[in-house]
């Protein structure tokens, strides 16, 4: 997580390409598919031995965790991406067949005739937005290649606009189960919303890093979106190698806490990141009108420590090595991601537990960004 990846407007067109929904046409014989690799063992099974005693499974998970935790996850997506396809697929062909046309006339009907053109003005503000982002590509042909991303982009989102309003007048069930880490939260762990929440959001996060603070606005659109059907558990996760005032940031956000005011010094935290030294603590806590000398005592006296030090102790043994790192119902996000990565999983969790998702919106998505 502490790499930096630059988006390329290649890398770009590529995310947003639209769905192959039209029916596949006459193409050359392909081979037939390999068969995916045969499932590991079980958990409990013995995979080796030495000198007679037995190594199980459940030994490599341990030592293998987290590693293996993003693989599955990958494996899932690819699944999940190919799955989707093929759901969108018959429900194309469902619905041409109802209108009694053919599945590219439908695309073209419902998709290509409803897409708009993309405007220079947009085409401009895309460029001016992305500049630094664009490296030496001249402007006339950074705009034809924003042109082709947009028009892309809206395709896509007609798409699953589409595809959406097909579900809803055609029973769809999916059962295919994601990979899940089952993560603790403890009594002590600051929450903002409802216990009964049928989604929850485990945030390990450093008041020192700056991709998690610029998560949080993100988080806000999340919970201005869901409102009352999404929780949030945060948790510490100090990179103390570089972020050296992370760890006594966490211990000021405890000893807030203790007065009721977590969440209050969690904004201030983040929102002063080149104040994080303990005279700066301090003072953040009369400015929240904390009890100035109970919170210095309890900041002085490091007895919060072992708080974060037992969440970096819990966080370390589920993979992560930076931050910020997200468990939605135990599903694995890492990085300062957008809305949009948020959503698609909130979404799908809902719709397992027979919650329709939210009314799709159109919008020109934010990139993600890599966590450091």
């Amino acid at each position: 997580m502490k790499r930096v990846t630059q988006t390329t407007l290649a890398a770009m067109l590529l995310a947003a390409a639209p769905l192959a929904l039209a029916a596949e046409k006459d193409k050359p014989a392909a081979k037939a598919p390999a068969k995916p690799a045969a499932a590991a063992a079980p958990t409990g099974a013995t995979v080796a031995t030495v000198d007679g005693k037995p190594i199980l499974m459940s030994d490599i998970e341990d030592l293998a965790g987290g590693k293996l935790t993003q693989l599955h996850t990958q494996e899932y997506q690819l699944r999940k991406q190919a799955l989707d396809e093929l759901i969108a697929r018959r429900l194309v062909e469902k619905e041409a067949a109802s209108r009694g046309i053919s599945s590219d006339e439908l695309m073209r009907t419902e998709i290509d005739a409803k897409v708009p053109a993309i405007t220079e003005a947009e085409q401009k503000a895309f460029y001016e937005q992305n500049k630094a982002r664009l490296g030496n590509t001249p402007e006339a042909d950074a705009l034809k290649q924003i042109e082709a991303y947009l028009r892309q982009q809206k395709v896509r989102e007609r798409q699953v606009a589409f595809v959406n309003d097909l579900k809803a007048k055609t029973p769809v069930r999916v059962m295919l189960e994601p990979p899940r880490t089952l993560v603790a939260t403890g009594a002590d762990d600051p929450v903002k919303g409802a216990a009964t929440a049928p989604v929850t959001i485990v945030e390990f996060s450093d008041f020192q890093c700056p991709f998690c603070s610029r998560v949080n606005p993100t988080l806000k659109q999340v919970e201005d979106k869901y409102g009352d059907k999404v929780r949030v558990v945060f948790r510490n996760f100090p990179l103390l190698q570089i972020h050296p005032n992370a760890a006594k940031a966490a211990e000021a956000a405890s000893c807030a806490a203790d007065q009721g005011k977590f969440w209050e010094m969690h904004d201030k935290l983040f929102a002063n990141q080149q104040k994080l030294a303990v005279d700066d603590l301090k003072a953040h806590a009369t400015e929240l009108g904390l009890k100035a000398d109970v919170f210095n005592q309890c900041l002085d006296s490091g007895k919060k420590e072992a708080e974060w030090k037992k969440d970096m102790d819990e966080g370390s043994s589920y993979g992560l090595t930076g931050t910020p790192a997200f468990f939605i119902n135990g599903r694995l996000i890492s990085g300062a991601q957008p809305l949009e990565a948020f959503s698609t999983i909130i979404d799908e969790e809902r719709e397992m537990k027979g919650i329709a998702p939210p009314k799709q919106t159109s919008s020109n998505e934010t990139q993600p960004t890599p966590a450091k």
